[in-house]
């Protein structure tokens, strides 16, 4: 029998953005090629949505092409730009794990851990998801990964 070839379905994350409730940016990831002024605007836009949006809503919105999924912790935004086809509730799973490795690692992050602890955050972000896909889902592996690296910094000095 013959079976036609199929559309392979793209599955990753476009973008990540960790925003306060003022609309600050805190930290951004992109996976996906965009000009800077379409990030920026982007930026503005999904802040727009997110701070208007009621807290009783699901933490899914179409948006474009995409599905933002987000969570509010406090007062940061932590958003994931993925594709309408994805499970959005492993998503949101993903985001509370990463705010977990985030609080195990800062011990109860907050703001300033983002903003003075940027390169520590990129670092996580970087063992947890690479390329757009969620590469790890274990908080003791990015952690002994992380701590690794820490070592070899020590190491090296």
């Amino acid at each position: 029998r013959y079976f036609p070839p199929h559309k392979p379905v793209s599955v990753m994350i476009h973008f990540i953005l960790l925003q306060n409730k003022q609309g600050k940016t805190r930290i951004s990831k992109w996976y996906s090629p965009f000009e800077h002024e379409e990030k920026r605007r982007l930026e503005s836009e999904i802040h727009r949505v997110l701070i208007r949006r009621p807290t009783k809503f699901s933490s899914f919105i179409e948006f474009r092409k995409y599905t933002l999924v987000y969570r509010r912790y406090a007062g940061l935004y932590f958003t994931l730009c993925v594709d309408p086809n994805d499970n959005e509730l492993s998503y949101l799973e993903a985001i509370h794990l990463f705010v977990e490795i985030l609080d195990k690692y800062f011990g109860s992050v907050c703001e300033l851990d983002l903003v003075f602890g940027f390169y520590k955050v990129f670092a996580l972000l970087d063992e947890f998801v690479c390329g757009g896909e969620i590469q790890e889902t274990s908080k003791k592996i990015v952690m002994g990964r992380i701590r690794a690296l820490e070592d070899h910094e020590k190491k090296s000095k």
